[in-house]
This record gives structure tokens, C-alpha cells and sequence, in this order.
């Protein structure tokens, strides 16, 4: 197998937007040695009842705190209104949708709705607004739509939840450098591009583990 960074996220997870910058400028590093990222997709939360208004005061919070430290802009007024469902599967789904139909567009498509979420404050659990974004992120909706809403699609969603999970892999964002099969960590959690850029051209220079 040839190297890759295997990037493990949810596109509704605030320090993966915080992360998203520099995780892109990880990924352009090692594009100049051929190695592909490949996302895999977490399942951050799977809600079923509304947020309470304690919960949303608490993840508000949170998402204040991401922003402080990385500098990714969140819209807080409009966000999570009442009502609002904290399910992040779908949008888990969607990318693992896109990665079926073209693997190149779904980066794009995450960095889509992780803006929709944060700063336009757009319910990103809808699919007809996952569909919309997948087709401004280039993929054919005739092609998403369905692909979206396949058995198939969804047990490879739950595919990649189960995957992180037995890996032991609690937190995201989490970065991986994988060579014939070994896999190395570059990160568990948001750090700087400062302290990771050095890391990884470490491993993509040497070949080696760090």
C-alpha cells in the first residue's frame, strides 16, 4: 500500500473546523511527496431529542473557546436554534458518499459544511442542504442524492465509526501517517501548523516513523 495521511473527523465538530487550515496545509506538504489524504469520518454525536437549552449554552461555549484558539470564525447568535438536533451522521454520511463518487471532492465538501455549520449557521443534518453544498462542492446531485441515501452508503459510514472506535481513537480531529500498513500519529487533537509541519516532514522525508 502506498503511504497516506489518514485524517479522522466530523465535519460537525468544532476543533476539526478550528483544525481545518492547518490540517489543509498538512495535506498540501504531502501531496509534494504523493501521498493522498484520506478522510475517515468519526461519528461525533448521534442525537435522537432536541438540545435543551443548557446544552446549547455549554456547546456555544465551546465553539467560543476553539475560536479564541485557533482563529476560525463561528456565528454564534443564529446557531443551534430551537429544536435543533445534534445528529452528526448525515453529514458524516455525506462525505462518505462524495469519497464513493469522486475521493478528490471530498475534502471539499467537508470544508463546505463545516462552513455552513459555523458561520452560515445552516442546519447541516438536512439532506437537501447536504445535497446542495455536495453539488457546489462539484459532485453531481443526480449521482449524490441516491448515493447518499443507499444501504450501502450508510453501513460504510458505520464502517468508519467502528473503524476509530477500535482503534481507540476518542477525539477528534486526529491525524495519522499510515506506510504499508503502519500507522504513525501525527496528532490527537488541534495543534498548531508550527508544531506538526516539522513532525510530518520527518516522517515523509525519512520514511520512517517518528
Amino acid at each position: 500500500m502506498k503511504a497516506r495521511l489518514l485524517y479522522v473527523m466530523d465535519p460537525m465538530c468544532s476543533w476539526c473546523w478550528g483544525f481545518a487550515p492547518v490540517v489543509e496545509a498538512l495535506a498540501e506538504q504531502a501531496r509534494l511527496y504523493d501521498v493522498p489524504m484520506h478522510i475517515v469520518v468519526g461519528g461525533l454525536r448521534r442525537e435522537r431529542a432536541a438540545m435543551d437549552a443548557v446544552a446549547r449554552v455549554r456547546t456555544l461555549s465551546y465553539w467560543q473557546a476553539v475560536e479564541e484558539a485557533t482563529g476560525q470564525p463561528f456565528a454564534v447568535d443564529n446557531a443551534l436554534p430551537d429544536g435543533f438536533v445534534y445528529d452528526t451522521e448525515p453529514a458524516c454520511r455525506a462525505l462518505v458518499a462524495a469519497r464513493g463518487l469522486d475521493e478528490q471532492l471530498v475534502w471539499p465538501l467537508a470544508k463546505l459544511i463545516q462552513h455552513a455549520f459555523y458561520v452560515e449557521s445552516c442546519d447541516v443534518t438536512k439532506p437537501a442542504v447536504l445535497v446542495d453544498l455536495a453539488k457546489r462542492a462539484g459532485l453531481p446531485g443526480i449521482e449524490f442524492a441516491p448515493a447518499f441515501d443507499a444501504p450501502e452508503t450508510r453501513a460504510e459510514t458505520q464502517k468508519d465509526f467502528e473503524w476509530a472506535l477500535n482503534l481507540g481513537i476518542a477525539g477528534f480531529p486526529t491525524l495519522l501517517a499510515e506506510r504499508e500498513g503502519q500507522l504513525a500519529l501525527v496528532t490527537n487533537g488541534y495543534q498548531p501548523l508550527d508544531s506538526l509541519s516539522e513532525l510530518l516532514g520527518m516522517w515523509l522525508v525519512r520514511g520512517t516513523d517518528f
